[in-house]
């Protein structure tokens, strides 16, 4: 199945133009089947009726449905056994209990056995519905995540990588081509963007994927200690020295080596990864003798290593060298039809590695995380939903368990909250450096989009950036 089948898949009796879903009601009365039918119909949904808990479950054996309203109290049985057995047969369907005045306890116990919801009799339309939706998208969504995880597991091997947009497809396919290449490649996006994930996917995809996958930070250690870890050092090349110990390049030999922040390395550092690139040889420091190893390099950038080129802080000749195959990560901004997937996701391991019930994100949660920029992007909002799942003590998240940037609550300036002495001038300038940093980065650092949407001249836009100081950032980068 291709990923375009994988995202269009839906339920058969939800495939019907228009419609927002299936939706199968249970109950014995008619008038309220009626009443049902003809409320979600005109909503929208493909709606098919049983009138007992046997004629339900035969519907259920011959179709897929997004939804069940069930009755709690059913003629041929319990409406809780039906529960039971609905959940059996398909424990990701979602089902809200209907129940009258009085059994609001035993509706309770439904959603204590996996029910999504209860409605009491009589009940109010407008609330009805927005249960209903809410009920319907987590089963698309979690639908939608179980099928794509299949395809891309079959076709790629792509466990931890969920996507569905338009530009994480062209990436899944441009890695499935080079995959199996020996070339070098260059991954570029913005930190938190999963340049990692994609490097994993590619060595699990390739020939080499028996071999080590050996991943290290270049930005997070200093020139000497980097230069021992990925050459090694043979014993007392230098102070603490006590023995000779292999570096990163040996223990990645036939496999793939990721070399993570490469635009801080430093030039010594990037001449001799450039003589590994062109011979693959090398030498241990302090040693004498050549190490000849067969390793594909994976290199990750946040920067644009094209104006470190021009700065003079990135060797040209090792940029065209790892610049190969060149793979950018969109941020998550640019590809927010993801983040429902990724929320459903990040719900599902987080409450199972806290050890509680599935976690479901309401309309109301998820409506914030749809509208923020996410700059720190698919890495800040995984720690958004882990947040969440730890503070939460029901089965749902709402935006009260969102931080309160992202939720809307507080100041608009929270930079203002602690200038008490500032005069009003100041004030302003504040604010007026803060709204267009906003604009900026909405816009992915383009000034002249920006000033489209301020309305003003991109001259006159300019001139408030330099007079504010504000620094402006490489589009697509950190």
């Amino acid at each position: 199945m291709s990923e375009a089948a994988v995202i269009q898949h839906r339920s058969t009796l939800g495939d019907a133009p228009g419609s927002l879903g299936a939706v199968l009601i249970i109950d014995d009365e008619a008038a309220i089947r009626e009443s049902l039918e003809t409320l979600l119909e005109l909503e929208g949904y493909t709606v098919t009726s049983a009138a007992s808990g046997e004629e339900g479950l035969a519907r259920i054996g011959e179709n897929s449905y997004d939804l069940v309203l069930l009755d709690l109290a059913l003629p041929d049985r319990s409406g809780l056994d039906l529960l039971a057995e609905i959940r059996h047969h398909d424990p990701s369907l979602s089902v809200i209990m209907i129940t009258a005045y009085g059994t609001v306890e035993n509706a309770v116990l439904a959603m204590q056995a996996g029910a999504a919801n209860f409605v009491q009799k009589p009940w109010d339309n407008e609330k009805l519905l927005a249960d209903v939706g809410a009920a319907v998208m987590r089963r698309r969504a979690e639908e939608e995540n179980v099928q794509l995880k299949r395809a891309l597991k079959q076709r790629y091997n792509f466990e931890n990588i969920v996507g569905k947009s338009e530009p994480m497809l062209k990436i899944f396919d441009l890695v499935g081509q080079v995959a199996a290449s020996r070339s070098t490649i260059l991954l570029q996006g913005e930190s938190g963007t999963g340049k990692e994930l994609i490097a994993k996917a590619i060595h699990l995809n390739s020939p080499r994927k028996d071999r080590p996958f050996v991943p290290v930070n270049t930005g997070s250690m200093p020139p000497d200690l980097l230069e021992s870890t990925l050459f090694g050092h043979v014993k007392g090349a230098f102070t603490s020295a006590i023995a000779s110990k292999k570096g990163l390049f040996e223990v990645a030999d036939r496999g793939t080596l990721f070399l993570d922040e490469i635009g801080t390395m430093g030039l010594d550092t990037q001449s001799k990864i450039l003589r590994v690139l062109q011979d693959r040889k090398f030498m241990h420091l302090g040693g004498i003798h050549e190490i000849q190893v067969d390793v594909r390099i994976i290199a990750a950038t946040n920067v644009d290593l094209r104006q470190h080129v021009r700065e003079g802080k990135f060797r040209e000749d090792l940029f065209y060298r790892l610049n190969v195959i060149s793979i950018d990560l969109p941020p998550l901004r640019q590809r927010k039809e993801d983040i429902p997937l990724l929320v459903d996701f990040f719900l599902a391991r987080y409450s199972e590695e806290n050890e509680r019930p599935r976690r479901r994100i309401t309309p109301e949660g998820l409506r914030p995380l749809l509208t923020y920029s996410f700059p720190g992007n698919v890495r800040e909002l995984e720690n958004v939903v882990e947040r969440a799942v730890v503070l939460s003590s029901g089965s749902e998240i709402g935006p009260e368990l969102l931080p309160d940037h992202i939720a809307g609550r507080g100041s608009a300036f929270p930079m203002l909250e602690h200038r008490t002495d500032a005069s009003l001038f100041d004030i302003m300038e504040d604010c007026e450096r803060h709204i267009i940093i906003d604009m900026l980065e909405k816009c992915n650092w383009n000034q002249t989009e920006a000033a489209e949407q301020f309305r003003v001249p991109l001259s006159t836009l300019n001139q408030k950036i330099k007079r504010l100081n504000i620094e402006i950032k490489k589009k697509g980068r950190e």
